[in-house]
């Protein structure tokens, strides 16, 4: 055992950092520090270093680029660190020090993965697709010390250790969700969010637009569900509302970092916003009255009048239009007011409506009450782990996400003692946030039926986005974790440590983070 584990070490680059010293042009030779490969997060599946060997970025360093967009990115953030001009050359040249190329990466990379190779002469990420280029850059960005993401320059030196990376993930769907419905929070709130969940190559934001407390996007024909049914949130307050254009403004910034959106109407429960802006949409015709509380289970459309269906053609008709992902988040918990042969009925006509609009439907799993159509992904948010509906609804072909509350669910609280948020669920400090595998969580289920994770972090509690970020940090980089790495790589001590080398670069991009006394941070993190 003692041999075994010694080689998954030396596999995973637990080694003493390598070390180089600046030079102009950007050349390796021995004496500064270097970050080594164990501060990656999320784990990389092949970390290699190569003894002895480093590059230091220099003042006369360009950067090459297949995607030009991703070499501007790149060149941006290391602008404003090193003060060094970095031109981004497309089509790319050989002798750049920095090259992003989408040839040369192995198959096994997939298309969310890449190589990334160190050498005495440069740095080089291969991918086969621009998303896989994408996640190298931002271990790029990681093998860097934290001052070359800082807002102003710095003195350096910016050294990366020598060796080759080869890394791809473990699920496609790697996901965070934020409640706007409860507390809303505005575009730059949102993008502000969307870069932190890039970092850790999150690759899906599930934004709840809808609920009892507040509707968050315009619908044309139906704009009272925003001007009213947004006008409040949980406590009372302004509320607030997206635009179609801020809501496209959201995707595009979403999409620039490799970020699918998939935005969520929850039905048929949690609908007292629509309820209460359209009194049609009641069954006895009559407008409920606005909510600002966090009770859940007490509101439900009235399934059986056509209003119903022609008014969600066009709410799922017109955010179909404006979201170029795959899927439409249709919601289908807590239905309690709903009675159950309704709540199928209704949950099957949906998805119909979801399929006519060429998108699949994502649902809570209570959707597997229901008739999940072909494509239809099941969210799974229980606290247990046996679910015989959902394990049979995975064998019949339903994919799943796993958002277990009492481990994903980035509004629980860490502590009792914990400013913010809630504990229904159970307390989740960060060591429980990770110590679990998506692959073997639910009875019954396959690894194969699960498409990803997710990490959902609800409002009621959550006003600010330094509340947000408290309770994401460092849970959420826990979660990205497990959506990403292969399981072989899974150990809270070494994971503990490489948390612990991100606590610098939150503190130096003040991100409001908890800091656990789980975790090791460094001194001045």
């Amino acid at each position: 055992m003692a041999v075994s584990r010694t080689r998954r070490l030396l596999r995973l680059g637990l080694v003493a950092a390598l070390t180089a010293a600046a030079l102009a042009g950007g050349v390796a030779t021995a004496s500064a520090a270097s970050v080594p490969f164990t501060s990656v997060v999320p784990a990389p599946a092949s970390a290699v270093p190569a003894s002895g060997v480093s590059y230091t970025l220099g003042s006369g360093v360009a950067i090459s680029a297949d995607v030009a967009a991703i070499g501007d990115q790149l060149a941006t953030t290391l602008r404003r660190s090193t003060g060094y001009a970095i031109p981004v050359h497309t089509p790319p040249s050989g002798t750049d020090g920095v090259r992003l190329l989408l040839s040369g990466a192995p198959d096994s990379v997939g298309d969310q993965g890449y190589q990334l190779d160190v050498t005495a002469s440069g740095v080089v990420v291969r991918a086969r697709q621009a998303a896989g280029l994408f996640a190298g850059v931002q271990t790029l960005l990681q093998l860097l010390p934290p001052a070359a993401q800082g807002a102003t320059t710095a003195a350096g030196p910016w050294v990366l250790a020598g060796g080759r990376i080869t890394d791809q993930p473990r699920f496609g769907y790697r996901g965070a969700m934020l409640d706007v419905a409860r507390h809303f929070f505005s575009v730059a709130q949102v993008e502000r969010y969307v870069d932190q969940l890039a970092r850790y190559k999150v690759n899906t934001l599930h934004l709840h637009l809808a609920d009892d407390q507040g509707w968050r996007i315009v619908i044309n024909g139906w704009e009272r569900l925003a001007t009213y049914g947004g006008s409040t949130q949980t406590g009372g307050g302004p509320g607030g509302y997206y635009t179609q254009a801020d809501y496209a403004a959201i995707v595009a910034y979403a999409q620039a970092r490799y970020i699918t959106v998939v935005p969520e109407i929850d039905m048929p429960g949690h609908t007292n916003a629509a309820l209460a802006s359209y009194a049609e949409l009641n069954c006895d015709g009559k407008a409920r009255p606005l909510y600002t509380g966090t009770d859940v289970g007490f509101s439900s459309l009235c399934t059986s009048k056509e209003i119903t269906y022609t008014f969600l053609d066009a709410v799922i008709g017109q955010l179909a239009a404006l979201t170029p992902g795959k899927y439409l988040h249709i919601g289908g918990d807590e239905a309690q007011s709903t009675k159950p042969a309704d709540y199928k009925t209704f949950m099957n006509r949906v998805q119909q409506i979801t399929a006519s609009h060429g998108k699949s439907a994502l649902a809570w799993h209570d959707v597997v009450n229901a008739t999940p159509a072909a494509g239809t992904v099941a969210q799974f948010w229980d606290t247990t782990t046996s679910n015989s509906a959902v394990a049979t609804a995975a064998r019949n072909g339903t994919k799943l996400v796993l958002s277990p509350a009492n481990h994903a669910y980035l509004d629980m609280k860490y502590t009792s003692s914990s400013p913010i948020g809630q504990d229904w669920a159970g307390l989740v400090e960060v060591k429980k946030a990770y110590d679990w595998n998506p692959g073997a969580y639910l009875s019954g289920v396959a690894e194969s039926a699960v498409s990803g994770v997710e990490a959902p972090l609800w409002t009621e509690t959550v006003t600010t986005s330094a509340d947000v970020e408290y309770l994401a940090f460092p849970r959420l980089a826990a979660i990205a974790e497990l959506g990403w790495s292969p399981q072989s790589t899974h150990d809270w001590t070494a994971f503990s440590k490489r948390l612990a080398a991100q606590g610098p670069l939150w503190k130096l991009l003040g991100l409001k983070y908890y800091k656990s006394p789980q975790v090791p941070w460094p001194a001045g993190s």
